[in-house]
Order: C-alpha cells, then sequence, then structure tokens
C-alpha cells in the first residue's frame, strides 16, 4: 500500500485511522494469498479468514478479563455486604470507610477494580477499526480499490461529474453512501470508489449506460464484472442488502432461493449473538434483599441479553451483506473462543488463581523496591471485618462464595509457613517486623 493510500484511509479519530490502515494490509495479504496460491479472488472469503485471525490474535486479551471477572464473581457477595453494611450512610467519614472496605476485598484477591478496563481499552479500538474495514473495503484493501482505479480516472474527467453521480445516488436511494468533496467543490477519488463499490449489479449496468459516459462504458463494464465476481457469496451480492433480495421477491417475482439465503444473514446474526452471549460467564446474583440497585442492575443485564440479539438482526436487514458476514464470522469465532477459554478457566482452581496474582503483585512492587505483600496482607486483615457487623443468615447463596474465601484466608494462614528464603517468608519478615512496631 503506497503513502497515499495509507494517508487517504485515516479516520477523524486517533489511532483507530491507523489500526484499521494495518488491518488494510492484512486483509490485502489475505486477498493475494487466496489470488496467488488457489486462483480465489472473494472478497466475503476474506472477510471470515480476517475474522478469524484477528479474534484469535485477541485471545490473550479475552483470557485476561475473563479472568477477572471470574474473581469478580467470587468477590461480589463480599462488595455487596459491604454496600449494604453502609446503605443510606452519606457522610464523609462513611463513604470513605466504604471505598476502604472495598479496596480490601479487591486486594485479599489480588485484582484492581479497574482490572478489566485495560483489556477493554486495547480491544475497543481494534474492534471500531475492524468494523471500519469491513465497512469501506476497497479504503482500506489496495487489491480492490485498483479495479475501480480506471473507471474513477473516466468519471472525474466528465464536466459536472459530481452533480451527476450525487443525482445517481439521490434517484437510488443511496442513503448509506456519501459523496466527501474537495475544496473546489467536486467529489473525491476516494469517495467515488465508495460509491462504485456499493453498486449492486443492476446499478452498475445503469451507470454504464448513461449518456454522460458513454465514451468509456466499456470500462465500467468491465470493472463492474470483476468486482461483482469478488462480491459474489452464496449467490448473495456482498454489496447489496439482504432486504434488496427479500423485497425483489415480493414485489419482482425474484429468486425464492436467494430470499432464504438473504434472510438467513439476520436469523444467523441472531442465533450467533445469543449462542455468544450463553458461553459467557454470567456474574452472580445474589437475592435482593432489599438492594434495589443490584435488583436494577440485574434486569438491566438480562434486557441487554435480550435486546442485542435482536438489534444485530435488524441492522443485518438493512446493512450490506458483507457486514452481515462478518457479524455471523466474528460471533462464531468468539463463540469457539469462549468456549475454549471456559473450559480452560473451569479446570483453575480458584486459589490458583489468587496466588498468581499475588506474584504478579508481589513482582511488580519488587522492581518498585517496596516491601513484598505489605499492602495486601494489610488488606487481608481488613477484609476479615467486613462480614461482621452483618450476620446473613438465611442467605444460602452466599454460601459457596463463602467456601471460597474461606480457602483464600487459608492460603494466607499457610503463608506463615513459607519455606526460608522465599518471597513470602521475607513477607512475613516484613509484616511481623511492622506488627512489632505497632505494639510499642
Amino acid at each position: 500500500m503506497n503513502l497515499e493510500l495509507f494517508l487517504a484511509t485515516k479516520t477523524g479519530t486517533p489511532i483507530i485511522g491507523q489500526i484499521a490502515s494495518v488491518m488494510g494490509w492484512i486483509m490485502d495479504g489475505i486477498y493475494k494469498m487466496l489470488d496467488g496460491l488457489f486462483g480465489i479472488q472473494n472478497i466475503g472469503l476474506c472477510i471470515i479468514i480476517f475474522s478469524i485471525l484477528i479474534f484469535a490474535f485477541m485471545t490473550p486479551l479475552q483470557i485476561k478479563q475473563q479472568k477477572f471477572s471470574k474473581l469478580s464473581a467470587i468477590m461480589q457477595p463480599e462488595i455487596q455486604k459491604v454496600q449494604k453494611k453502609y446503605q443510606g450512610k452519606k457522610d464523609q467519614d462513611s463513604m470513605m470507610k466504604m471505598n476502604e472496605e472495598t479496596q480490601a476485598v479487591y486486594q485479599k484477591y489480588g485484582v484492581s477494580p479497574t482490572g478489566s478496563c485495560v483489556q477493554l481499552a486495547i480491544q475497543m479500538p481494534i474492534l471500531f477499526a475492524l468494523y471500519q474495514v469491513i465497512y469501506r473495503i476497497p479504503a482500506y484493501v489496495g487489491s480492490v480499490k485498483n479495479i475501480f482505479t480506471g473507471v474513477v480516472d473516466n468519471l472525474v474527467a466528465v464536466n459536472g461529474y459530481t452533480d451527476i453521480l450525487q443525482q445517481f445516488i439521490t434517484d437510488h436511494s443511496m442513503t448509506r453512501v456519501r459523496l466527501v468533496m474537495d475544496s473546489a467543490g467536486n467529489a473525491t477519488s476516494n469517495s467515488i470508489v465508495d460509491f462504485l463499490y456499493a453498486l449492486s449489479p443492476s446499478q452498475w449496468k445503469e451507470l454504464a449506460q448513461m449518456d454522460q459516459f458513454s465514451g468509456f462504458s466499456d470500462a465500467i463494464t468491465k470493472a463492474s464484472g470483476n468486482i461483482s465476481k469478488m462480491q459474489g457469496f452464496c449467490g448473495l451480492n456482498i454489496a447489496d442488502q439482504p432486504l434488496y433480495y427479500i423485497m425483489e421477491f415480493f414485489k419482482n417475482h425474484g429468486s425464492l432461493l436467494l430470499a432464504i439465503v438473504a434472510l438467513l444473514i439476520p436469523v444467523l446474526a441472531w442465533a450467533t449473538q445469543m449462542l455468544n452471549l450463553k458461553l459467557m460467564p454470567q456474574a452472580a446474583t445474589q437475592p435482593a434483599d432489599g438492594n434495589d440497585q443490584a435488583s436494577a442492575m440485574a434486569n438491566s443485564m438480562k434486557t441487554m441479553n435480550m435486546v442485542m440479539p435482536l438489534m444485530s438482526a435488524f441492522f443485518c436487514f438493512t446493512f450490506p451483506v458483507g457486514l452481515g458476514i462478518y457479524w455471523i464470522a466474528s460471533a462464531v469465532v468468539r463463540s469457539a473462543q469462549q468456549f475454549a477459554i471456559n473450559r480452560h478457566l473451569d479446570k483453575m482452581n480458584i486459589d490458583d488463581l489468587v496466588n498468581e496474582n499475588m506474584k504478579k503483585i508481589e513482582a511488580k512492587r519488587a522492581k518498585e523496591g517496596l516491601p513484598p505483600q505489605k499492602i495486601t496482607n494489610q488488606a487481608h486483615q481488613s477484609a476479615k471485618n467486613i462480614n461482621k457487623p452483618v450476620i446473613d443468615k438465611g442467605n444460602s447463596g452466599n454460601n459457596g462464595a463463602s467456601d471460597r474465601a474461606r480457602k483464600v484466608d487459608e492460603a494466607y494462614a499457610k503463608s506463615r509457613n513459607a519455606k526460608a528464603g522465599s518471597i513470602t517468608s521475607k513477607a512475613n519478615l516484613v509484616r511481623d517486623f511492622d506488627e512489632r512496631n505497632k505494639k510499642k
């Protein structure tokens, strides 16, 4: 990809444009590999392979996020007890104590309250950039853009080409296509490429038959044939909307088979999104016990899990088929990824997960020249006091979480018998030294 194309593909958002450009190079490489090795020129297949690669690349981030979610579900009963303990108390002293005890729970399990934010902060620009590439493939994939170069050069040579193309867009209700103007008020080459990529086979035919473009109608027809071959997927054109094929069947007696295949796009989008949500670990929900906020959050999550797949299906009716293919492929990849992650995490002992976090904290504190585990041991002692003022005998739902918390307590007790010379034994010496000083 040359420098001109690289600069032209930047979005107005920092970082996302650069990530999208890199993704464009990857997708262009996939296209060239399929063409060179197998003679396959198909954008739909490129989208599927591209989705698999990108989400496979993000697997480590997903695992870290799911580890935090697993610990968060275990911590939730303790955090809810802290919240219930200070419910209705708005004075500064109570708020500070609540924050301190909440922080103690997080430190007890060796995690940060913002534990999943870092992973999300990394993933979100990647996902936004991924959508940008799929939505505007010619702007990022050089091999696809090159097909339109000759037609674009001929179009911009026609007097008043911007008004002609704008009228064509209006007449055909191409609402998702927008011509970008340069300083002289003419449509830019890149926006014309986007316009051409969005054309259906019938619209390409109409464009070639226009009197204003009769001098290079052969070039338009050739480009139409090349891009139509690349955009074909299961009989559909990935630049068309599924709704177009369904309406064609009812209005103009179009192909029933194509209408059924088009209908499968939104249906599969809904089904794969539902599967993905089912596989996602759900936060442990506790009985409301008067906690309206917790109950409202649980209801909100339940509603969102129902609405989001339906929204995916709705969007896939009106968005291009190519975007629907990406939606389905990414959901299938995420589901397979989530299934593997769930099996991996199910085999992990919670104590091992906490110890793993503690080791990372110790290593970080060692780099900073701080005594290992000093803060976490203090947090552990503070966390013990959380349950004292609140006794919830009737809530059997907390038994599992209490057992896990007890195991964490036992792990700390065992640390007192650590092997001499180990990091843990040194931490015990620091703790004992601090306790002796406090007694003095």
